[in-house]
């Protein structure tokens, strides 16, 4: 279990923090990532003297080495905090925010949300897009009054402390399940959105789960953990965009990746998923599903997601492309991801997908 050291005991409900870095740790002229052993002795005293500190939860955070650039996270990076996260959970601690910065943030919340289907787990993401700390005064560190950061991070705090089991955004003072969240601004305080329609792998979280099925959840983990850790530098995930160009880019674009082993590629379509048809095309993508490669169909609108309505779109599902339905560009990646990194061939992830739509089908409420 990773070491801890206690910032506040105000409360008896502890939290376990993660600082990854990103914008809400940056300091300086110019604006710079502050080191941890720098960043959270600074965070402890403001939480310990701010003026909500009896309000706040107990908190405790986790030794974390990984801590860089959100556009910089990989992966293996993306394993690394579920391998935190796990032991720290098997350990017995169930409450958590991560702190990291806002580029990949619904990425890495996606995933963690896939990876942790069917536990109890809590945890909540956030970040800011402005510092936590005053670079006005640089003498000595101040909470920037004029940034989102600080509350950012005090309505994530109060969320994991209430104990809610499944993966979290919370940002701008909202909160959604991360498989929704999407990043909508490049620099607003309200640069996320995301919506509370979520089925799986929202819907398989248990409120609390008795200590015999943790176990059994947890040896499950434990039984692919090594095989999870070995995979990451195997384990790609391609975007395809489609452009109004000759339909021909497409597909020597498709066809310069079936040299590769089995990988997951996502076709960002028009529209509802509308796909330029070319002859060309059609026998990439049987050549992709004879290969091992998973496609899958997502619409470059935000909202919406793809349908089979139109004919535009509903060709490439005769050749196994799968449908992204409704879930977000980060969604989909996530979910690729983890059956990348958690099955070992290709008919076991195309299952595995089809079961988790089936699931998000079947019920729209959190399991009891």
């Amino acid at each position: 279990m990773a070491s801890r050291s206690t910032l506040s005991s105000l409360n008896s409900q502890s939290v376990q923090l993660i600082y990854a870095g990103g914008t809400f740790g940056s300091y300086g002229r110019p604006l710079a990532p502050l080191a941890a052993e720098v960043f959270l002795p600074a965070l402890q005293q403001l939480v310990t003297e701010h003026d909500d500190a009896a309000f706040l939860p107990k908190l405790c955070w986790l030794d974390n080495s990984l801590i860089k650039d959100s556009s910089q996270l990989t992966p293996s990076d993306f394993v690394h905090f579920y391998t935190l996260l796990l032991s720290t959970y098997q350990a017995g601690e169930r409450q958590f925010v991560l702190i990291t910065g806002t580029d990949t943030l619904s990425y890495l919340g996606a995933f963690l949300a896939e990876a942790f289907a069917g536990s109890d787990i809590s945890i909540t993401l956030t970040g800011s897009m402005r510092p936590l700390l005053d670079s006005e005064e640089l003498h000595a560190y101040k909470i920037d009054s004029h940034g989102d950061a600080w509350d950012n991070f005090r309505e994530a705090l109060r969320l994991a402390a209430a104990g809610q089991s499944g993966v979290k955004i919370c940002f701008g003072g909202e909160s959604w399940p991360a498989q929704t969240v999407q990043k909508i601004h490049s620099h607003d305080f309200m640069a996320f959105t995301g919506h509370h329609r979520a089925a799986y792998p929202d819907n398989s979280y248990i409120d609390k789960l008795t200590d015999t099925r943790r176990q059994h959840w947890l040896d499950d983990q434990q039984q692919v953990l090594a095989a999870v850790q070995n995979q990451p530098q195997h384990a790609h995930v391609h975007a395809l965009y489609c452009l109004p160009n000759d339909p021909s880019v497409l597909s020597e674009q498709l066809q310069a990746l079936l040299s590769k082993p089995p990988c997951a590629i996502i076709l960002l379509g028009f529209g509802s998923g509308n796909v330029p048809y070319s002859p060309q095309l059609a026998e990439a993508l049987q050549a992709a599903y004879k290969q091992g490669h998973m496609v899958v169909c997502a619409s470059q609108c935000p909202f919406g997601g793809v349908s089979s309505s139109y004919a535009a779109g509903n060709w490439q599902y005769d050749y196994h492309v799968i449908a992204g339905g409704r879930l977000t560009l980060s969604a989909i990646y996530a979910r690729l991801l983890w059956l990348l990194l958690r099955y070992d061939t290709p008919a076991r992830r195309r299952q595995r997908w089809t079961y988790s739509v089936n699931q998000a089908g079947t019920s729209t409420s959190r399991q009891r």
